[in-house]
């Protein structure tokens, strides 16, 4: 008996002591737990966030969005509001509300204001258009697309009027104060606040803030692009092959070639099906033969730049009547210039002519895409001032804002596939006032990378700019004086202008006299475009992309300027 009660006093002494070792291996796990590293997000409403010394003195700044480990509650310091604490591996401290443990959770803007007109989009990829906010407008951030390496949101995604969707922070700003301050654009608002208003806008509504202009490491843009034009047809298309050997004895590193003329769809495009059939049906060239033209062009070396006219397109006017301006009196779309216009104010004329691009810079490989037609058709005021013509003006935009805010959607989206983006404009943008038609210099050159105006000498008045002589008679003389006392005039008078590259005319004169456009006077053109400052280089403009006139040619596109 005496054995048995022994051996229990032994069974009990172990049972107990397993006890007493899991209770001490519970307490050293809880205080492993209470200064364990912890894995978080810092977090801001700021790009960068500060850390300090144990005394909280502010020692440095680290990236929103970094990810840290930190010790979390032995080694924390406390003030009168706030809870620090220590990031691994240094002695710096960062405050507690800096710390996130969700991606999600990182941007920590509550509202932002819009600084730069912009439309809300209702995805981060496929550019769909929701509304217009304008300066000033409170947006309720409710999520953010990404952040990049130096802690800075790309796009927000907002609500404002129960509509959510997104848009760029660099548009924004986090405060309406600094929102609708033009402090930092003070000197260039007032040189364009004294310009004439005119029927196509003021051209002080305009925004004017600078604008990066960007390079892409993986698509070199030449210095000076010297570039043939081909139109879209059948024939160009199918004889690429001649445009490129002529190319290759001469200075030409580039082309231009149609993608979308008026009534002429350079190929089968899949965008079409959907938006345009009858754009399909009449495309000029199979969707592989288009595809390998392109392909060749690029494999010889040169920089291809794919041409769009835009808010000229009677096809798609055709088959999408309510995006088109219309005619009062029939209801229907408004036929003028022999064609129909879609309107500049309507956001799926954007999004037609941005999918396009994009599908031609996917498929097809452009270096860049080149608008044509952003305006609105001149000499219509008649028309309008009568109440003839329906432009569609949904939000109330003058035609100025409506093309420039086309122009900087447009490159924000192909910005993204690594891309450049040109406008072509009137020789008469550059002038004192806001064309007509909505164009103005300086808002164009300030979005775009390229600005391509079309100072054509036979466009013209005869005796424009002083001249003696008829204009197209002289056109060294005309393009210099057009180029020294506006283009680059207008080029000064906005902190980030594009680069300069113009049209020149490469066809005979269309008015008398009838002069012959030889080599002689492409050469004059081009010379007069460089010593007046605009030194981006030239395109030839030559509707029917004839080679034997090109041939003609060849000693213009051969000097050095």
């Amino acid at each position: 008996m005496k054995k048995k009660r022994f051996k229990l006093k032994l069974s009990r002494i172990f049972s107990l002591l397993i006890v007493i070792m899991l209770i001490g291996l519970l307490i050293t796990n809880k205080n492993l737990l209470k200064n364990e590293d912890i894995k978080a997000y810092v977090a801001s409403n700021q790009s960068t966030v500060s850390i300090y010394d144990k005394e909280l003195n502010e020692v440095d700044q680290i990236i929103r969005g970094s990810k840290i480990q930190y010790l979390k509650s032995s080694k924390a310091i406390k003030n009168k509001t706030d809870v620090f604490y220590r990031i691994k591996g240094s002695n710096n401290y960062i405050n507690k509300k800096n710390i996130v443990f969700n991606k999600q959770d990182i941007v920590q803007e509550e509202k932002v204001y819009v600084r730069t007109p912009y439309n809300l989009l209702s995805k981060v990829k496929d550019g769909k258009i929701l509304t217009l906010v304008t300066q000033g407008d409170e947006l309720i951030v409710t999520g953010y697309d990404e952040i990049d390496k130096n802690g800075v949101v790309n796009m927000y995604k907002v609500t404002k009027d129960d509509i959510t969707g997104y848009i760029y922070s660099k548009y924004t700003k986090l405060t309406k104060e600094e929102a609708v301050s033009t402090e930092e654009i003070k000197d260039i608002l007032a040189i364009h606040s004294k310009r004439e208003v005119t029927n196509g806008g003021n051209a002080a509504n305009l925004d004017y803030y600078p604008v990066d202009k960007v390079k892409f490491e993986d698509n070199v843009m030449p210095e000076v692009v010297q570039a043939l034009y081909l139109n879209g047809g059948t024939f160009t298309i199918k004889n690429v092959d001649k445009y490129i050997e002529f190319a290759k004895t001469t200075n030409i590193n580039a082309f231009v070639v149609d993608i979308k003329d008026n009534a002429i769809p350079a190929y089968a495009s899949n965008i079409y099906k959907k938006q345009s059939p009858t754009s399909y049906e009449e495309a000029k060239n199979s969707f592989q033969e288009y595809q390998a033209a392109i392909k060749k062009i690029k494999d010889n070396g040169f920089y291809v730049i794919g041409r769009i006219t835009v808010f000229k397109d009677k096809y798609y006017a055709e088959d999408n009547p309510s995006s088109a301006i219309a005619d009062t009196r029939t209801g229907k779309p408004f036929y003028y210039a022999d064609t129909y216009w879609p309107s500049v104010y309507n956001r799926d004329v954007w999004k037609f002519n941005v999918d396009l691009a994009k599908e031609a810079v996917q498929e097809m490989g452009f270096n860049e895409i080149q608008f044509d037609y952003v305006r609105f058709p001149d000499r219509t005021k008649s028309y309008e001032t009568q109440g003839i013509m329906d432009l569609k003006n949904t939000y109330n935009e003058d035609k100025a804002q409506a093309v420039q805010r086309f122009l900087r959607y447009a490159v924000d989206e192909l910005h993204k596939l690594n891309v450049y983006v040109s406008a072509d404009v009137f020789g008469e943008s550059a002038h004192l006032y806001v064309t007509a038609y909505g164009q103005y210099w300086a808002a164009i050159s300030n979005v775009v990378d390229v600005i391509s105006a079309m100072p054509y000498p036979d466009h013209f008045n005869a005796y424009d700019y002083g001249l003696t002589q008829i204009a197209w008679t002289v056109p060294y003389n005309l393009l210099y004086l057009w180029s020294k006392g506006y283009a680059s005039v207008r080029q000064s008078e906005i902190k980030t202008p594009a680069i300069a590259r113009t049209w020149i005319q490469c066809y005979n004169t269309i008015r008398e006299p009838y002069i012959v456009y030889d080599a002689s006077k492409v050469s004059e053109q081009i010379k007069g475009l460089y010593e007046g400052g605009l030194t981006g280089g030239y395109m030839t403009w030559l509707s029917s992309s004839e080679l034997s006139k090109y041939q003609s040619q060849k000693a213009a596109y051969s000097k050095e300027y």
